[in-house]
């Protein structure tokens, strides 16, 4: 299924959400009522009542808390299906950045037009006929060059606002988000910054109120969760995907971590 619209309470069909996992959908939601917690790589957000989240496959997942009474309408699509036969380019839009904010309030007004595009696209998503996925991508470009306009026009959002060590900590995560797979060294990532491993650690700190080593570790821990997700992996394979020197030495730092061994964390899940 390339295109799929939900006003459930579920992210995808069959899939838990409970637990870190990534997704080949991209993905916009508006939250109506109710309340969630939603953490998007290490990030934790609080979603309420016109709030928007926005979400690309890059982007690790994990809704930790929903209300009785939350409800949302949500669009979910891939890259091939938007991208097919134009040229839109996604990473063009700043919220399905890796760093970007993925849950964020609108106003009232905002809101009720988010939700007329929504309406409007499930009756059209609901009427298939030959010329239906093209009507389709088109209303949902449409879509998202208005949360483009809606998202910068978020002060906290914007590049222009923010000091130079908030830029800094963004572009460490995004540097983080890429390599840590194979670089879990902070020198890695000051040399490529041309910072040095004080300043970027310090820097890190104080925007995040984590160290640097403490941000990569947490995201490798968070990427080998993903991974132990997959049954058709062993735990070797894992950590030799993550770059460790041995299985032995990947169980160790993941259960520093975690206080799970691999396999335990991988039946507990």
């Amino acid at each position: 299924m390339d295109v799929f619209l939900l006003n459930k309470r579920l992210e995808v069909p069959t899939k838990r959400i409970d637990i870190p996992y990534r997704s080949n959908y991209y993905k916009i939601g508006l939250c109506l009522r109710g309340r969630a917690e939603l953490k998007a790589n290490l990030e934790t957000y609080t979603v309420e009542s016109n709030y928007l989240v926005t979400m690309s496959p890059h982007i690790i997942k994990q809704w930790t808390f929903m209300s009785d009474d939350f409800d949302s309408l949500n669009i979910f699509f891939t890259k091939d299906f938007i991208t097919s036969n134009n040229n839109l380019n996604l990473d063009r839009f700043p919220f399905f950045e890796s760093v970007a904010r993925h849950a964020f309030q609108i106003s009232a007004a905002q809101s009720e037009n988010i939700v007329a595009s929504f309406n409007f696209l499930q009756q059209k998503y609901d009427a298939p006929h030959a010329y239906r996925n093209e009507i389709l991508k088109n209303l949902i470009n449409s879509l998202l060059y208005e949360i483009a306009s809606i998202y910068d026009r978020q002060p906290a959002l914007s590049n222009s606002v923010r000091t130079r060590s908030q830029l800094l900590a963004s572009d460490f995560k995004k540097l983080v988000n890429v390599h840590c797979s194979t670089e879990r060294s902070v020198t890695f990532y000051s040399e490529k910054l041309f910072l040095t491993s004080k300043h970027l650690t310090e820097t890190v700190k104080e925007v995040t109120g984590k160290t640097a080593s403490g941000w990569i570790e947490e995201t490798v821990i968070l990427e080998a969760k993903v991974l132990l997700q997959n049954p058709s992996l062993t735990i070797s394979q894992i950590s030799d995907t993550l770059h460790f020197a041995d299985q032995s030495t990947f169980g160790k730092f993941f259960k520093k971590s975690t206080g799970l061994s691999p396999v335990a964390y991988r039946q507990a899940s």
